[in-house]
């Protein structure tokens, strides 16, 4: 059996290979990189809207007495202050700081849902199962029951409200709703991993397809003009751009989250595994910080590339792309405290040429409206 064989596919396999998509291995599933190029569904994105297949990302449900204290105990957010309906973002740490995950856990009426990244579920479930003793709470892997897409680009909302049964412009960043739609379920959440305005949307396996080629009607000319699908490259430079962190670049188990400047995703009032380790970061602060860098090159570095001031190595390169909103290189890195001042000339270090770049404050780009 072929490599591709054995790989996980999504409910939206088929629409991907309908549209010509072309699929690549991502956290042992079978993903969209592009359908036609990675630079026109990211300039779509910005302009108009795009689906996204995100059904690969885990959905694990928390329900029973326990559940929110379990989660309280895990996580870094103070998940018992979330009322229903609300989404946080938050981290799963280690003992000693390190991300296990970055998360988001959303407060339905009866359950908390978490979505995780999918090459972290497993790790996840079993992490879950270890620290589950003393706790009255039930866990569920939804992830291969459900489908996810992702909606995303500033005429996401006027769309869906034209098309849905409850209009989601009301609807808070960060929260969620229930709506049915032909008696059909779904939950739909406002948020997203693009920097624009957008939604979430979860669904059952056997309504997926149906949804999607609804969202993607024909507008009469063979085509919906206003949604277009976009796949994996798009979504990882438009993320880049938002200054968004991914996990195995920005954040790891040997990175903590003070670091990665997500201290307002650290509950300061709560203890939870890893709070000790935190709070003396928070107090005494980091040696190395995450940064964004503007480089003077069209050459984009790679993940682990030096970063170097005054000639010596000062830290590393972890994301890079060229942007398509700003038209040159940009990178986010980990470089030493002291050098991560905005304006700070340094260079990076591609296989012994020397970039210049210039530390900038993220993110590099921020919807105006």
């Amino acid at each position: 059996m072929s490599q591709t064989l054995n790989l996980l596919k999504t409910p939206f396999h088929d629409f991907h290979v309908s549209q010509g998509a072309r699929m690549v291995d991502f956290a042992g599933w079978d993903m969209p990189l592009l359908y036609h190029s990675i630079i026109a569904e990211h300039q779509h994105t910005r302009k108009s809207a795009s689906v996204f297949d995100v059904s690969h990302m885990g959905r694990i449900k928390f329900t029973g007495p326990d559940g929110m204290r379990f989660l309280n105990h895990l996580l870094s957010r103070n998940i018992a202050a979330a009322t229903v309906g609300q989404s946080l973002y938050s981290l799963v740490c280690n003992e000693n700081g390190g991300v296990l995950d970055d998360v988001i856990v959303s407060r339905l009426e009866k359950y908390h849902l978490m979505v995780c990244n999918a090459s972290n579920r497993l790790k996840l479930l079993a992490w879950f199962d270890r620290h589950r003793p003393g706790f009255d709470v039930q866990i569920s892997d939804e992830t291969l029951q459900t489908a996810m897409v992702a909606l995303q680009g500033p005429k996401v909302i006027e769309l869906l409200d034209s098309v849905l049964p409850e209009p989601v412009t009301g609807l808070q960043r960060y929260h969620c709703t229930v709506q049915r739609y032909m008696f059909v379920p779904f939950t739909i959440f406002r948020s997203g991993y693009t920097g624009e305005d957008g939604v979430e949307v979860i669904c059952g396996n056997s309504t997926a397809l149906m949804a999607i080629k609804f969202l993607m009607k024909s507008d009469g000319q063979g085509g919906n003009s206003l949604v277009q699908p976009a796949g994996l490259g798009a979504r990882d430079t438009l993320r880049l751009e938002a200054g968004m962190p991914l996990y195995g670049h920005e954040l790891s188990e040997t990175v903590d989250p003070i670091s990665a400047g997500l201290i307002w995703a650290v509950a300061k009032d709560k203890d939870f595994v890893g709070s000790r380790v935190l709070t003396g970061l928070m107090q005494h602060g980091t040696p190395q910080k995450l940064v964004g860098l503007l480089i003077d090159s069209p050459r984009t570095p790679r993940q682990d590339m030096p970063v170097l001031g005054n000639g010596k190595p000062i830290g590393r390169i972890t994301s890079s792309t060229v942007s398509p909103t700003l038209g040159r290189t940009i990178a986010m890195a980990y470089v030493q405290s002291e050098f991560a001042q905005p304006g700070t000339a340094v260079e990076v270090d591609l296989r012994g040429t020397p970039l210049p770049a210039t530390i900038t404050k993220l993110p590099f780009y921020k919807r105006t409206v």
